[in-house]
């Protein structure tokens, strides 16, 4: 269950982080409602799933998933570059959440 919250949780951090950009610095009244609406879920999700998953780990991987969603829809929705460089970067921070999830 822990980590079924703590998955949610870091999908929220994914939404929120890539509703900053449609707030066009907080002056979009929907986007910043959206954006601060996703970020209280995503926090509150984290606290729950912090009860049964050691801090380190739950945060580690928390930030971890919302990193690589952002990565991904920020070339996906964005056009921003999909370079080997940033792919296999991407993969490490894959790998490093299987890593922790495994070693929990």
């Amino acid at each position: 269950m822990a980590w079924g919250l703590l998955f949610l949780a870091g999908l929220f951090e994914i939404g929120w982080a890539v509703g900053l950009k449609y707030t066009e610095g907080f002056t979009r009244i929907g986007p910043t409602a959206v954006t601060l609406a996703a970020m209280a879920v995503s926090i509150a999700l984290l606290g729950l799933a912090l009860r049964d998953i050691p801090l380190g780990t739950g945060y580690a991987v928390w930030t971890g998933i919302g990193t690589l969603g952002t990565v991904i829809l920020g070339i996906v929705i964005f056009g921003e570059a999909a370079t080997p460089g940033r792919l296999v970067c991407a993969g490490m921070i894959i790998s490093g959440i299987i890593g922790l999830k495994l070693l929990a």
